[in-house]
């Protein structure tokens, strides 16, 4: 942003403590640095300790002190909070809620980044498509909402990709795949005993594989495949000869089709340093918003997992909305956000005009070949142009 431009103050509840904490101080931290790099930014953030009752009381104060808000880390914490903020007036920027439910419960008052937990499995059910033989799938559902809406759409898109979707118990024979659809906890059990059975399914993949910590939680991390909303440019690809598809990284597939992103070093394709906010009135398709992800990680100081990244993504969206509606009303941000098809370095956002709900943005899938490394399989498998 330019030195004239003028204070914002952006706030959020987070879960700094709690049964979320683990992804709510990702967050916090993510959004410390970059409010680093803004200095008419100023960042409050509250501890709703991963409960419904305290978001709630937190929140209104929060919406009263700041000009922009965004929405805490969780499905279930993030419908609290677009109620809160539906009923105050006020626009909420969605970065830790998937559910589909959730993205399309307050049409004109939340505006969503991370893609909706529907599409979550895309990639990994068209990475399925491409192996041979063909094999049964069989989805190990969590509880909850989320669970359900991430295997209501892996049934969907298995069905019109002619993968059959095995019902009843885990299979004990034969060749089969599994996608396990629940919270970290109960995706961590379901990969355990499934790679420990005497009949392990041919392809693993899991939500809860998506984010570093999987590497040091599961018995058997190797070969599982994780669904991510973002994955470092500095993940390597994963070689073309073990998985067939073509290599690729979060933002490099995307090449040619939406815009071009920042290189990890923090410098654009032009050569400046940072990112480059595009001006107002000149938000086209594809255009580039915000710093680079190299930027962000010099003043981190480490590479963010995709909780931070998408919290960043959120404040990153709501302060160059409020300087092209030149207003933080609930009406002008939505009009501006509703209209725009532009880039982060998160990757692409574009959200549904009448409900707000993310359209533009793809999950990323990633598969584990150590503890400690994931690489890249495959971005956009089923939308990419």
């Amino acid at each position: 942003m330019s030195e004239g431009e003028a204070r914002v103050r952006v706030g959020v509840c987070l879960s700094l403590s709690g049964r979320y904490a683990g992804f709510g101080r990702q967050a916090g931290e993510a959004l410390a640095a970059w409010s680093s790099l803004d200095p008419s930014v100023e960042l409050v953030v509250e501890d709703d300790r991963g409960e419904a009752r305290i978001l709630e009381a937190l929140l209104p104060n929060v919406l009263a002190r700041c000009d922009l808000v965004l929405g805490p880390y969780a499905t279930g914490l993030t419908r609290a909070a677009a109620r809160v903020a539906a009923d105050a007036g006020r626009l909420l920027w969605n970065h830790g809620g998937a559910g589909d439910d959730v993205q399309a419960a307050h049409p004109g008052h939340l505006i969503s980044v991370p893609t909706p937990a529907s599409r979550y499995a895309e990639p990994f059910i068209a990475h399925l498509a491409r192996s041979a033989p063909p094999a049964p799938l069989w989805i190990a559902r969590g509880k909850g909402d989320f669970a359900r809406q991430v295997e209501r759409g892996a049934r969907e898109t298995a069905r019109g990709l002619g993968i059959v979707v095995a019902e009843g118990d885990m299979p004990s024979s034969g060749v089969w795949d599994l996608l396990c659809a629940g919270s970290f906890g109960e995706d961590i059990a379901t990969v355990n005993a499934a790679t420990a059975a005497p009949c392990p399914p041919r392809h693993v993949c899991a939500t809860a594989a998506g984010v570093g910590r999987f590497g040091t939680a599961a018995d058997r991390p190797e070969g599982v495949y994780g669904m991510a909303q973002w994955a470092a440019l500095a993940m390597r690809p994963e070689s073309p000869d073990r998985t067939g598809d073509r290599p690729t990284d979060h933002l490099r597939g995307a090449q040619g089709r939406a815009g071009s992103p920042g290189r990890a070093d923090g410098t654009q394709p032009d050569g400046t340093r940072g990112g480059r906010v595009v001006p107002a009135g000149r938000a086209g398709r594809g255009a580039w918003v915000g710093p680079s992800e190299g930027e962000l990680v010099a003043v981190w100081r480490r590479v963010p997992d995709y909780p931070g990244v998408q919290a960043v993504a959120a404040a990153i969206l709501a302060v160059y909305c409020a300087r092209l509606a030149g207003a933080t009303a609930r009406e002008a941000l939505w009009d501006v956000a509703a209209s725009l098809d532009t880039r982060t370095f998160f990757g692409a956002f574009q959200v549904d005009p009448r409900t707000g709900v993310q359209a533009g943005h793809e999950n990323v899938l990633v598969r584990w070949v150590s503890r400690g490394e994931r690489a890249v399989v495959s971005r956009g498998a089923l939308r990419a142009g």
